[in-house]
């Protein structure tokens, strides 16, 4: 690819039409160089989601290269950045980004620790285990409910009595019953 190329797709990649900037997003993941990592990265952060999310893809396909900006990129201060940062490192599914995925679980943001507790449940790494536990408490119900799955899908039997303790003080919430019930099929 021709620098020329790169550098229009940089300029593309701040263009006032969503569509465009989804496009170039795309285009950057065809690049076989890290030089476009930080580009993307920035891209976490853009207004519209289908380009946080095409830009999230797109660093995936760059692989295990990636993994260090993610991880730092997971440190950010920005909401947008952290959680599709995580998206990102699920996908590349590299078991060394567990440690961070669990630092994130403490983010007072409650996107970026549902975004975590989600990679967590699809990388499966018992280490998680414990600190998906915990967040059964969170204050937020999307978090806890996607805990819950998180829990069910690495399916560690540590996880089954805390599950139902926090099914029975669930009262009146059918949709975290539900959602519980099933995480402890997975488990049994």
């Amino acid at each position: 690819m021709v620098d020329n190329d790169y550098e229009t797709l940089i300029k593309k990649l701040n263009d006032e039409d969503a569509d465009v900037r989804k496009e170039a997003a795309e285009s950057l993941g065809n690049i076989e160089d890290e030089k476009v990592l930080d580009v993307l990265i920035g891209a976490l952060n853009d207004k519209k989601p289908e380009v946080r999310f095409q830009a999230s893809k797109s660093i995936v396909k760059i692989g295990k290269p990636a993994v260090e900006p993610l991880i730092e990129a997971l440190k950010s201060d920005e909401a947008n950045v952290q959680k599709y940062a995580a998206f990102a490192l699920k996908d590349i599914g590299d078991n060394s980004v567990v440690e961070h995925l669990i630092e994130a679980l403490k983010d007072e943001n409650w996107s970026v620790r549902k975004a975590a507790v989600k990679a967590l449940g699809e990388i499966k790494d018992k280490k998680a285990v414990d600190p998906l536990i915990h967040i059964l408490n969170d204050e937020d119900w999307g978090v806890r409910v996607t805990a819950i799955n998180a829990l069910g899908n690495i399916g560690d039997e540590k996880a089954v009595d805390p599950i139902k303790k926090a099914r029975r003080a669930a009262t009146g919430d059918k949709e975290f019953k539900k959602a519980a019930n099933k995480a402890l099929k997975k488990i049994k």
